[in-house]
């Protein structure tokens, strides 16, 4: 935990919040923080800063806050991905947070069980869970907006065209004579589930302007592709 994320329950004053689940422990057993030690803080989806400890307990921690940093930059791409199988799910959620993503589209695809939509991890405090585990690790405030989409051509003809607007749709196709390699400019990504799309998706999303590209030789799992192709944004 490289950050500890408060919540407006958290305060009991404009100055002070006190802590008693488990960054409350975290601070107790991991950090072994005593008073006056200085800690990372934010407030979720706001400013970070520092957190003084005023006191400790075995049942609380107290924190006296200093917001005075905002929250660290989006990262210039947003992803559509097809859903993942439930175990991979948790995977991608902690890294579209840790890498920065404003905004992970989950969307339908022909190599998409329906029965992944059915996954007790998409209800939203288990998403939200997922995303602070990514969020800690990378000391950010700001959460990814997920957005879930259960049919792939609406999505493709009704949302996509507004969600690229004036900005490079790229798509992950093994079969693409180019690489995937989209500036650092803002632009949207569609990668595939498992197996990746199929040709008529494919087809449906360059219709509306998507170019496709390929990630290499090697086949990649959907969390190993996420990562590759959020890291050519870096440098």
């Amino acid at each position: 935990m490289n950050i500890i994320l408060l919540t407006p329950e958290d305060w009991l004053n404009n100055r002070v919040v006190r802590l008693t689940d488990r960054r409350h422990e975290h601070i107790k057993t991991i950090l072994k923080s005593v008073v006056g030690d200085t800690l990372r803080v934010g407030l979720w989806g706001g400013d970070r800063g520092a957190g003084v400890v005023a006191k400790t307990t075995s049942s609380c921690t107290e924190l006296e806050i200093t917001l005075s940093d905002p929250p660290l930059p989006r990262h210039p791409f947003d992803i559509a991905l097809g859903l993942p199988r439930p175990k991979m799910l948790r995977r991608v959620l902690r890294t579209a947070a840790e890498m920065g993503v404003a905004n992970l589209h989950l969307i339908h695809s022909a190599r998409v069980e329906k029965s992944f939509w059915q996954s007790p991890l998409l209800h939203e405090s288990r998403i939200t869970a997922a995303l602070q585990a990514g969020m800690e690790r990378s000391g950010d405030t700001t959460p990814p907006t997920v957005h879930l989409h259960r049919l792939f051509r609406p999505f493709v003809e009704d949302h996509l065209p507004g969600l690229i607007g004036e900005r490079a749709g790229w798509l992950a196709d093994p079969g693409a004579d180019q690489p995937l390699n989209p500036s650092r400019e803002p632009g949207l990504i569609l990668l595939g589930p498992e197996g990746g799309f199929v040709p008529f998706e494919i087809a449906l999303a360059q219709s509306v302007g998507v170019t496709a590209g390929h990630l290499g030789t090697r086949v990649l799992s959907v969390d190993t592709a996420l990562a590759a192709t959020l890291s050519q944004a870096l440098g």
